[in-house]
């Protein structure tokens, strides 16, 4: 295994524990009509996107988390993966967090 794919496979599997922790912890909103009402809002303090999203919906997002200040984190995983990473048994391209709870996914989450 290459080490850029060891390391990828450590941040993906951090920000898998992190979200985990959010959707025990705190509050997130799931799907694309969501995390828009969220940002449209200010309520959203980071938003997830998965790296299928269609390119259209996936500027619409960024778009509207400039102009709300508002952390964008392009998941590694397909919607699929970010889905089960919620613990969902169904997809999901873009997830807004509006409560962090116990994790450090905000401190972290432009990190990685």
């Amino acid at each position: 295994m290459a080490p850029s794919a060891k390391k990828s496979k450590k941040t993906a599997d951090s920000m898998n524990s992190r979200l985990k922790l959010v959707m025990k912890s705190g509050k997130a909103s799931l799907g694309y009509k969501a995390a828009i009402k969220g940002l449209r809002s200010g309520k959203a303090k980071m938003v997830l996107i998965a790296s299928n999203c269609p390119p259209l919906r996936k500027s619409e997002v960024e778009y509207l988390a400039m102009l709300s200040k508002t952390q964008v984190h392009h998941y590694a995983g397909t919607n699929v993966m970010l889905g089960t990473a919620c613990g969902k048994f169904f997809n999901c391209s873009v997830l807004a967090i509006t409560d962090a709870g116990d994790s450090d996914i905000l401190l972290a989450g432009g990190k990685d």
